[in-house]
């Protein structure tokens, strides 16, 4: 059977979608605290090898929350079922990343070695304004240039638990999807960066606890342009749960 990649067109509401996330795992936020603590940090620590069937497992617990299923944590490690397509999305969203991260790399570096040299030698003159302005255009050339990478990709791993889509596959239609809805995508997106802002400023241990409402946030934007097909049951769809409805 061919995998269903139909999707509909600018449907993304940031504020609908972080309401629905909430909605869908308030009653078990806890759950998610962790599910969503231990996915990014076993995820973090081998990225391109880890965060792709961490990333599947996690969109498989809050998905299947929407859809009203028992979830367990467990369910979080059922994502290594789809480590070859985790591993080629996450690789092909790497490269983008490293190809932005390089040239600051080495800006930053320079950087570092003129401000050494004017603390020993005070007598120094400092990068002229021109350095200045050619960093701060880069440096918001390349958060604008981050934004626009994560919301192309931002299906990609939904799209492998939720239409059995092969890496590539995924990759390519999350960039089609993205492109027919993305001013609301960047708009969540900007509106979680908001929130991780506020957690970060909490202690920054308010970024952990703002996370599953990210993440919910997100899955309830694939909800909205990728809806419910029957193939994700194998028979008829259930009703929405009522937190959904909500």
């Amino acid at each position: 059977m061919t995998p269903d990649t139909s999707f509909n067109y600018g449907v993304v509401s940031p504020v609908a979608c972080l309401n629905a996330g909430w909605a869908a795992i308030k009653d078990r936020y806890w759950l998610f605290v962790g599910i969503t603590l231990v996915a990014t940090l076993l995820g973090g620590a081998v990225p391109i090898v880890l965060i792709g069937p961490m990333m599947c497992g996690l969109y498989m617990c809050l998905l299947g929350k929407m859809r009203g299923e028992p979830i367990e944590f467990g369910l979080l490690f059922k994502g290594f079922d789809y480590f070859v397509p985790g591993l080629v999305a996450a690789a092909i969203q790497t490269v983008p990343g490293f190809l932005i991260g390089l040239p600051m790399g080495f800006i930053s570096a320079g950087l570092a070695i003129a401000t050494s040299a004017r603390e020993r030698y005070p007598r120094t003159e400092g990068p002229p304004a021109i350095f200045w302005l050619v960093l701060a255009v880069l440096v918001i050339f390349a958060i604008i240039l981050s934004l626009a990478i994560h919301a192309l990709f931002l299906f990609a791993y939904p799209l492998i638990v939720d239409r059995k889509l092969s890496g590539w596959e995924a990759i390519k239609t999350s960039y089609r999807a993205a492109l027919k809805n993305l001013g609301g995508i960047v708009g969540l997106i900007l509106l979680n960066v908001g929130l991780g802002i506020v957690g970060f400023l909490c202690c920054f241990v308010g970024v952990y606890l703002v996370l599953p409402v990210t993440y919910a946030a997100y899955a309830a934007a694939y909800r909205q342009v990728f809806p419910e097909t029957p193939m994700n049951f194998g028979s008829s769809p259930p009703p929405p749960p009522a937190s959904w409805a909500a």
